[in-house]
């Protein structure tokens, strides 16, 4: 069996590391807010090359304490992709905010900047790209657009942790950049977990309040925030992790290269442009023979996915707002993509075992 995410393996490899750090977090009972979310924070905002980053319970809680952050409001409009994970809408719904979708690239499968020029309204007022499956979006083009126009851009950096565009780490960007830290991401706790970097003092500031029931001081309470505390005992997971992340975006690399080597000649392979540093948190192919090469992969006990089968404009919770709207290049993706196993751990014997189960599968 070739699972999509090998995260027993990766522990085994940490154990002593990981299981060190849980002890020791037991044994200080501060569990919430803790010496190791301020550890974690500190670090990563280091490793980034931010400000400061401020740790919220996961993914989706970012992308959401980030747009009320930003200043959204209530029929505000945020341009996004539609071909992305919803969290990404959510988030801005969950404001109030309406997103305005706009279509990717072909290449990149990253938000056009052309088109969210195109899209901007007067309501328009926020930008959201997604650096998807790792690969960093156009951001020189997409900061200028924002610029012009006195928006604010959040970067979804769900997926990306770790990549680099011109010289900058993804999040180091725009005003506030969005990590997600579920279990199989780049890097990974043992749970859910989140964190949002921020460029500003202010931005920091209304991070914390938020994600604390909007308390800047214990039981004095400012506006309505959330209990989005990251958890004391992940923070020490990711804190020893994140002492990896480099290996096990190279390792993630060297598996992706291998993959696109094998198989540039019989479907389509992930693109690098060469302006950034793609860190692989899903190698997807492009292909018209996408079922036939799923269930050969099966029988052979080789896992597969398809990240994402359903564009956001496509979905029920959007369909009277998305009536008519037609994404060409998202629907095609999404028609044809599909992932296969990627891993830091994975060996070249079980890459070459994938590359030939679909080259079998295709003849």
């Amino acid at each position: 069996m070739i699972p999509m995410v090998d995260l027993k393996t990766q522990y085994h490899q940490l154990k002593s590391e990981i299981d060190a750090a849980v002890l020791d977090a037991l044994e200080s009972t501060q569990f919430i807010l803790g010496p190791n979310v301020t550890g974690l924070e500190k670090e990563t905002a280091t490793y980034l090359g931010c400000p400061s980053a401020v740790g919220c319970a996961s993914g989706t809680d970012a992308l959401h304490l980030a747009v009320l952050a930003a200043g959204i409001k209530p029929g505000d409009e945020v341009i996004t992709t539609s071909f992305t994970f919803i969290a990404t809408a959510e988030a801005i719904c969950y404001a109030g905010a309406v997103p305005v979708f706009v279509d990717v690239d072909p290449q990149t499968f990253n938000i056009v900047p052309e088109l969210i020029e195109k899209a901007i309204t007067p309501r328009t007022k926020a930008v959201i790209p997604v650096h998807l499956f790792g690969q960093p979006a156009d951001m020189a083009a997409i900061s200028a657009i924002c610029e012009r126009h006195n928006l604010v851009l959040i970067e979804d950096c769900a997926q990306s942790f770790g990549a680099a565009i011109a010289g900058r780490m993804t999040g180091s960007i725009g005003a506030f950049g969005c990590f997600s830290f579920f279990p199989s991401k780049n890097l990974g706790g043992y749970g859910d977990g989140g964190l949002v970097t921020s460029a500003t003092t202010e931005g920091t500031e209304t991070l914390k309040m938020l994600r604390n029931h909007g308390s800047k001081v214990r039981y004095h309470h400012d506006v309505i925030g959330f209990n989005s505390r990251l958890d004391d005992l992940q923070a020490a997971i990711l804190r020893v992790k994140l002492r990896h992340i480099d290996r096990f975006n190279q390792e993630r690399r060297r598996v992706a290269h291998r993959y696109s080597e094998g198989l540039k000649d019989v479907v389509t392979v992930p693109f690098e442009d060469g302006k950034g540093v793609h860190v692989y948190h899903q190698y997807t192919v492009l292909t018209d023979k996408r079922d036939q090469i799923m269930a050969a992969l099966s029988e052979q006990q080789i896992a597969s996915a398809v990240y994402y089968p359903i564009p956001l404009h496509h979905q029920n919770v959007f369909a009277e707002q998305c009536q008519g709207l037609s994404l060409p290049v998202t629907e095609s993706i999404a028609a044809r993509c599909m992932s296969l196993p990627i891993y830091p751990e994975m060996t070249n014997q079980q890459v070459d075992q994938v590359i030939e189960a679909i080259r079998g599968a295709i003849k």
